[in-house]
């Protein structure tokens, strides 16, 4: 028994190295009389072992997410043209309604004829899953502030499509109107209108009899800037009745452009670009990893107006005089490994530590309790409180 026996069982032989690889131990043997049975532990190490897992998963998930930073700054760049994309249906004949355009420079654009008018019934309308009413839900109404996801964003930007074509007449005779397409503005301050004819502007021809007012509308699309119908906006497919035929909806926008990147690296040039729209880069926002987009918040005014006012759609835009990039970065992965090494050791280090405040605890509260059932006899004597002394 490694020497033990031959040192005729003395404490003192005991665990000593007898030359050889053995004098290298680092842990010395301990007696067997210093060695106590603790409590069985293997829940608490299960515990502490799946929490670690649960820890370790969030992280790992957190660093494929990566960290989306939101930054703000003065829009510093020179750029004259705001593209406008409209589609929606209104409930009247198209050759009974105007739509014009007017900027705070004074430019007036006959917003008519750039867009496309296709006659159409509308019945065919207001049955999509997406079709719901303004600020009609548990998220009330979204805006510029209520970021998504980068990927999300820059995904549906590479989803170019065009206007999607308009439902083909089922037997009935039309009663409403698409307006839709694209048109160039001045990236000002600006409103456009849809009107009936013969109200608001004065032309030649027969005056529109008002019973033929019905403003009920469904907008399918309007967004600013480079045309992605999968980005969603807060007017994109909201419809909206009235109850009257003379009545007006105004809808107040303020637009901020903004910028999405999933790769940080590229933000003092998305910055120089943004600055100098004629810069040799400039088609670094058409890439994969960057778009630049225009964001609003809308909120909106509708009311019955009398025969003196002039009822139709009303919208009006304010360009904000800001950016908003929005950038998604990840850490290394050598700052991952250090991340979970920490996490490991610290849930393991803790549960240590708890696990031996508890084993302390119940051997303070045992030691209690066999004072409370314990008392001294005579010279340090002890005997249970329930024993009776006998003399002889």
């Amino acid at each position: 028994m490694n020497g033990f026996t031959e040192s005729g069982l003395s404490d003192e032989a005991f665990g000593q190295a007898k030359g050889g690889l053995a004098s290298f131990d680092a842990f010395p043997k301990t007696k067997q009389t210093y060695l106590t049975r603790g409590r069985n532990s293997s829940l608490w190490t299960a515990t502490l072992i799946l929490t670690c897992v649960y820890l370790a998963f969030s992280e790992i998930s957190r660093w494929f997410t990566g960290t989306t930073t939101q930054n703000f700054s003065v829009e510093k760049g020179v750029s004259h043209d705001l593209q406008i994309n409209l589609d929606i249906v209104v409930a009247m004949n198209c050759a009974d309604l105007h739509v014009n355009m007017q900027d705070a420079a004074g430019d007036r654009t006959l917003a008519g004829d750039m867009l496309r008018k296709d006659p159409t019934s509308w019945s065919q309308w207001g049955k999509g899953k997406d079709v719901h009413k303004l600020g009609e839900g548990d998220d009330g109404l979204p805006g510029w502030e209520e970021l998504w996801d980068v990927h999300d964003q820059l995904g549906a930007a590479r989803k170019r499509k065009k206007f999607p074509k308009t439902p083909k007449l089922r037997g009935n005779p039309p009663d409403a109107c698409r307006i839709f397409g694209s048109l160039e503005g001045n990236k000002v301050q600006g409103d456009f209108h849809i009107t009936a004819r013969g109200h608001g502007y004065a032309e030649f021809g027969e005056h529109l009899d008002h019973s033929s007012f019905n403003f009920s509308h469904q907008i399918n699309e309007l967004s600013f800037g480079p045309f992605y119908p999968s980005l969603e906006n807060p007017l994109d497919n909201t419809i909206t009745t009235t109850p009257t035929h003379f009545f007006k909806y105004q809808y107040y926008l303020s637009i901020v452009p903004t910028i999405y990147t999933d790769d940080a690296s590229l933000l003092p040039l998305l910055e120089t670009v943004n600055k100098n729209p004629s810069h040799p880069a400039k088609s670094i926002f058409y890439s994969p990893h960057a778009i630049k987009t225009n964001q609003y918040a809308v909120t909106s005014q509708s009311h019955a107006v009398g025969e003196n006012y002039v009822p139709g759609i009303f919208v009006k835009f304010d360009i904000e005089p800001i950016t908003l990039t929005i950038a998604e970065e990840w850490g290394g992965f050598l700052g991952l490994i250090v991340r979970l090494v920490n996490v490991v050791s610290g849930v393991m280090v803790a549960g240590g530590w708890a696990w031996q405040l508890f084993d302390w605890g119940l051997e303070v509260w045992g030691r209690r309790g066999k004072r409370r059932g314990e008392s001294m006899g005579m010279l340090g004597g002890g005997f249970k409180a329930s024993e009776k002394m006998s003399y002889d």
